[in-house]
């Protein structure tokens, strides 16, 4: 790994996502009108994500992987989320290819994620980072999950730009 956010980034993005996972369940069990479409929403966020998985590990040329339109995919789905009001009757409807897009890019982060160098060393320090944040966040009083989740939302985009640009500015040093 030549960049230090190369080795970084993927450990923050997938902390990240165990860390907001609560406040998602939270903010999906509200919308959620029923256990059976709660239950429902999962079975296709679980069915995307092995897609997305599967999209991942039959790609030909892994190098290419464009992680950044991942992060900010992500990214832009969790802001979204924190835009939709709780009042609309179509709300299932929005949240059932909400749920398809956030599983189709983890399944396809985390195919992505394995393959790196540095992931057997990311799962420790994963779940060390975890333990101490989630401490840290049971003595934060909780205004709404949806704040979580926009605030995760906008750290992904950030992520995503940054990577964006790492990107750019290695491809051109490597060609040089």
């Amino acid at each position: 790994m030549n960049s230090k956010s190369a080795r970084y980034l993927p450990l923050v993005v997938t902390v990240g996502q165990v860390v907001i996972f609560p406040y998602y369940i939270i903010w999906l069990k509200q919308v959620s009108l029923t256990f059976t479409l709660f239950a429902w929403f999962f079975a296709a966020f679980s069915f995307a994500a092995a897609w997305g998985y599967r999209t991942f590990q039959s790609k030909k040329n892994k190098e290419r992987s464009y992680i950044f339109v991942v992060y900010a995919g992500m990214g832009m789905a969790y802001v979204l989320i924190g835009c939709i009001k709780n009042s609309y009757e179509s709300l299932p409807y929005m949240v059932l290819p909400l749920q398809v897009i956030l599983g189709l890019l983890q399944g396809y982060f985390r195919a992505w994620h394995t393959e790196q160098e540095t992931y057997h060393l990311h799962a420790v320090h994963h779940y060390l980072i975890v333990g101490f944040m989630m401490i840290g966040f049971s003595f934060l009083k909780i205004i709404s999950p949806v704040v979580f989740l926009t605030i995760f939302g906008f750290l992904l985009l950030m992520c995503s730009l940054w990577e964006f640009i790492r990107r750019g500015k290695w491809s051109l040093t490597k060609k040089v």
